[in-house]
């Protein structure tokens, strides 16, 4: 190589160099930019995710700590001190305690405390569900049959989480119409669902045995 034609190469070299930290000094902020978004985000997300499992076990020591109190009165009254910002967990304190008011006779106060779950727009569909659930098996003396039988329809309606179940009450209300034809056939067919878990199996097992039907069928 002649000594022009290293000259020419080491000239556009530094030519090369210089543009390069020109870039660098106009654009270079970005990429930093980026790994600080991306280790700050991570960093968020663990601290999130610590708080949120910080308030989880607060929640549950504080729920362990008031069902501890030997008396439902006490009970009671622990659950309605126990503090959570989480819509889910005040819902399911709230059922705690609609147990503990059933537990001391007061089905009135645990029909409000199930109602005002259940008509809380506020709560996941999920929880509504299950307190309506818990509502209607304790309503036997304050609604009709056909009352009952029309909220649990809607709650066995297909993708209802709570559909089995449901099917499994309206079953038991074709008993109490005294349709035991009807209620083993309803019964037959929810023990063949796919979805079916164990326990409800054997639940409906045992109710179609004794309604005199036959399980062969199913």
């Amino acid at each position: 190589m002649s000594d022009s034609d290293s000259f020419i190469e080491e000239v556009t070299e530094e030519v090369r160099r210089d543009r390069l930290f020109a870039v660098m000094r106009k654009w270079g902020w970005i990429p930093v930019l980026m790994v600080i978004l991306i280790v700050g985000g991570a960093g968020y997300r663990e601290y999130s995710l610590s708080k949120e499992q910080a308030a989880a076990e607060a929640l549950g020591s504080s729920i362990l700590a008031a069902l501890s109190a030997d008396e439902a009165d006490e009970r009671i009254d622990a659950l309605s001190q126990v503090e959570t910002d989480s819509a889910g967990g005040k819902a399911v304190v709230a059922m705690l305690k609609a147990a503990e008011q059933a537990t001391v006779g007061d089905e009135a106060a645990a029909a409000e405390t199930l109602g005002a779950i259940a008509a809380n727009a506020d709560l996941p569909e999920i929880y509504r569900q299950i307190a309506t659930f818990k509502g209607l098996l304790r309503a036997s003396e304050t609604l009709t049959a056909d009352e009952r039988r029309a909220q649990f329809a809607v709650l066995a309606t297909p993708g209802s989480p709570l559909r089995l179940l449901a099917e499994e009450q309206l079953a038991l209300l074709d008993v109490e119409d005294g349709d035991t034809e009807a209620a083993v056939t309803r019964l037959q067919r929810l023990i063949a669902d796919s979805e079916v878990t164990p326990g409800l199996r054997r639940r409906v097992s045992q109710l179609i045995v004794a309604l005199g039907g036959d399980l062969a069928q199913t």
